[in-house]
């Protein structure tokens, strides 16, 4: 068996096709209550996903706002991430897009539920509703322009008796536009069992089979369920899935990229040509600069996805750290930290005795677990669990000055009442 990274076996995409992230967090992602993104917020976010190699963003273009982020990253130039935009299905949304001769791609909203044909846009007729959408999609090709059809609410849609008609007009004016499914409410499922509408794979295996070639999953987290559906709509078939970062957008947020990013990285074989390490700085800047609240257990790039407290963990890590980190810190730009609070053993506290003693005195420092010292400062660390009722961990600090104490004011401990406390313990 494996007992390392580099042993750890990945797994294959099941079709082996080649796939690729678009993402949203300047589209979607601007619509979480409560956030503004700027121009140089966006223009920064633009930078960080060139870093990664993600493939496409997309845009909104109806304000003066808009448009200068848009021409700022055209002028940038980058060929990753590619700069497309996105329209409702409206000839005048997409003469938005075609002022901007650098833009080839444009989404166009297409919404397939009745709820949203009727209540939503109020058409009249379902026959209305899509001879409004392909007269879109007829105008933006026309124009020379690649379509992404968003077909929003599609796990709330008739399959047979409006969405496969209406992708099948689609792709016979144009066979390589990408149909986007939008589950808009997460109430999709990622069981190969699960029939239409709410099965994930089966929608993928259909469209497949009517005869679409790009496939590009769009999935919102009302169930926590984003993740899985991105994951399961690519095993079954998609080829692109379209994220934000951290999970950005309206109510629960969307698919999380950094999720999606390092499970193919790190646990699919082929997935090289993105780049991770510059994650962790990606998310503080999210959090200082927009002021989204990233929880510290969030996967990925949680303060503590890398820390560790309980002492058989500690210990476990101090001596190899596969064996209990799924991916080395430095993959994501993220730091190890082993933290001493009331679970932690003496394994940790003696590793951080010999950290801090060495920036101390410049020297490296060779402790033992069982020396009298470290045991007493093990005693007095759980005397503030125990006995005085702490809640908070012990800071470098505050260990800083258990180490100036017992091994440089007062070096010597008498080793035999230490002792005999621990036995009576």
């Amino acid at each position: 068996m494996f007992r390392s990274y580099e042993e750890m076996p990945k797994i294959e995409l099941p079709l082996k096709q080649e796939i690729w992230i678009s993402d949203s967090t300047i589209r979607d992602g601007i619509q979480m209550p409560g956030i503004i993104l700027t121009k140089r917020n966006k223009l920064k976010i633009y930078e960080y996903l060139h870093k990664i190699g993600i493939e496409k963003l997309e845009c909104f273009l109806y304000n003066e706002r808009d448009k200068a982020v848009a021409r700022e990253m055209l002028n940038i130039n980058y060929e990753f991430p590619e700069v497309t935009g996105w329209a409702r299905a409206k000839p005048e949304d997409i003469d938005l897009i075609l002022k901007f001769d650098e833009i080839k791609e444009t989404g166009i909203l297409m919404s397939v539920s009745d709820p949203h044909i009727f209540d939503k846009i109020e058409f009249k007729s379902r026959e209305e509703a899509k001879d409004r959408y392909l007269q879109a999609l007829d105008y933006a090709i026309d124009h020379g322009l690649r379509v992404r059809c968003h077909l929003e609410d599609i796990t709330r849609s008739d399959f047979k008796g409006f969405t496969f008609p209406l992708v099948k007009e689609i792709i016979s004016r144009d066979k390589n536009a990408i149909i986007r499914i939008c589950d808009t409410l997460g109430i999709g499922v990622p069981f190969p069992e699960v029939d239409l509408p709410y099965g994930i794979p089966k929608m993928v295996k259909e469209l497949r089979a009517l005869g679409v070639r790009n496939i590009e999953s769009h999935i919102h987290d009302d169930f926590g369920l984003g993740v899985a559906n991105s994951l399961a709509a690519y095993w079954h078939g998609a080829n692109w899935s379209n994220l934000t970062f951290l999970g950005m957008g309206e109510r629960a947020g969307n698919s999380e990229l950094e999720k999606i990013l390092v499970f193919f990285i790190h646990r699919v074989k082929g997935f090289e040509k993105y780049n991770s390490e510059d994650l962790v700085e990606f998310a503080r800047y999210i959090e200082k600069e927009v002021r989204v609240f990233i929880p510290r257990n969030k996967a990925i790039v949680g303060k503590n996805i890398f820390a560790h407290e309980s002492g058989i963990h500690t210990a476990a890590v101090i001596k190899n750290p596969f064996l209990y980190e799924p991916f080395p810190p430095e993959s994501v730009g993220g730091e190890r930290r082993l933290m001493i609070g009331d679970t932690s053993g003496t394994e940790v506290i003696r590793k951080k005795v010999e950290e801090i003693a060495e920036d101390l005195m410049g020297l490296k420092v060779k402790v033992e677990k069982k020396d009298p010292r470290i045991l007493a400062i093990y005693k007095d660390i759980h005397k503030l669990y125990d006995e005085e009722g702490r809640r908070s961990c012990i800071s470098d600090d505050e260990m800083k000055k258990y180490v100036e104490k017992y091994f440089m004011f007062e070096p010597v401990v008498d080793e035999v009442k230490i002792n005999e406390k621990e036995g009576e313990k």
